[in-house]
């Protein structure tokens, strides 16, 4: 699974740092975009996350994150770092930043000035929050923005411990990477409908309070609001299932596959309560159905399992640990992990865009620059 080449025509000066704006512009760049990253003398702070194996600055998060990018350095006070990004943004479709409002005012890199120099850009600010909001201009991360979209009360509201918690990922910034990169693909679209700049604002709380509510604001949707929470994502019954060596992710749902799954495990007397003898009122009971199962489940292996499961058509998985990822049979197959030799870095594992686009030109993915490996490159292509 190559990059493709749909953007090969794409050039992104990318000023974003941390994840958020970094992921986006790395799925633009697996799309074929050319990007360059103009970072800071001490560097995307992205690079020093995990250990780096050979090279200082060249963390596990930025071998993944920044592929594919060129990476420059330059002082954006200095009369050369001014000219040399008026250039870079007068030959480029799209300026992304991760800048703070104020930051950017001061720089000349706001909307209005990046448009007086490429009257067709696209403008991507990535933000915390959006600009006409009480929290405009205020530093964001990952924590904050869980906390304020709610998402860190969901798994208190399973265990009823009432004592908020991260979701142990930084769902918040990927999530918002995410809606940056069909923001700004549906800008390109539009630019070229319009011939004109488009100015593109991608503000994080919005962006995973919308991805949380979705499904969590539930009965909140009514005016007057009911209770909110997707039930069946809360019921504290709906966890994985031990089995005699591990866990599995068994999913029947459909009523017929409940049914099988009873008679699998040949305990289809246990449906012979009133709450279960029909599917209007099975439906309103996982959570029991799961129980009455689960000593049944623990009598025999994970692998077993799957196997009974599978041939019976009904959803099963293992419940891996990070390690087993490496080795599923099915990614392994279509070659999703990679190893690859970095130049500097050595041998490493790569993820592969996990989007295909069948029938389209591929192209080999550019491994992640060192701090200002194409400076000089990309200041000869500028007349720099």
């Amino acid at each position: 699974m190559p990059g493709s080449s749909l953007l090969k025509d794409i050039k992104i000066v990318d000023m974003t740092s941390i994840l958020f704006g970094p992921y986006c512009t790395q799925t633009l760049s697996d799309m074929g975009a050319d990007v360059v990253k103009i970072e800071p003398e001490a560097g995307d702070i992205l690079r020093l996350i995990g250990s780096s194996k050979k090279s200082e600055k060249m963390g596990p998060l930025h071998l993944l994150v920044n592929r594919g990018k060129r990476s420059v350095t330059w002082n954006l006070k200095s009369e050369q770092g001014k000219e040399a990004t008026r250039r870079l943004i007068e030959r480029s479709d799209i300026f992304i930043h991760n800048i703070r409002q104020e930051a950017a005012e001061r720089l000349g890199l706001t909307f209005e000035d990046v448009k007086k120099i490429n009257k067709k850009i696209i403008y991507v600010h990535c933000q915390g929050f959006s600009a006409d909001g009480p929290y405009a201009g205020r530093p964001a991360y990952d924590d904050l923005i869980q906390g304020l979209s709610g998402m860190t009360t969901l798994s208190s509201r399973v265990d009823q411990s009432g004592i908020p918690r991260f979701i142990p990922m930084a769902l918040a910034d990927k999530v918002s990477g995410l809606h940056a990169v069909q923001a700004t693909l549906a800008a390109i679209i539009e630019r070229d409908r319009t011939n004109k700049a488009v100015h593109v604002e991608v503000p994080m709380q919005e962006c995973v309070t919308s991805f949380v509510l979705t499904d969590h604001i539930a009965d909140g949707i009514f005016d007057p609001p009911g209770e909110m929470g997707y039930d069946r994502q809360l019921d504290p019954g709906r966890q994985p299932l031990k089995t005699k060596d591990g866990y599995i992710i068994l999913a029947p749902y459909h009523d017929d596959r409940w049914l099988r799954t009873f008679k699998i495990l040949d305990v289809e007397h246990l449906l012979d309560d009133d709450r279960l003898r029909q599917w209007s009122t099975r439906r309103k009971h996982f959570s029991l159905m799961q129980k009455l199962i689960e000593p049944y489940i623990e009598q025999e292996t994970s692998a077993h399992w799957i196997d009974v499961f599978n041939k019976n058509d009904i959803p099963v998985c293992p419940a891996y640990e990070l390690e087993d990822i490496l080795t599923d049979a099915h990614l392994q197959a279509t070659n999703f992990f990679q190893k690859k030799e970095h130049p500097s870095e050595g041998s490493y594992i790569e993820m592969q865009p996990p989007i295909r686009f069948k029938g389209s030109p591929s192209k080999p993915i550019r491994p992640a620059p060192t701090l200002g490996e194409h400076t000089e490159e990309v200041l000869e292509e500028l007349g720099l």
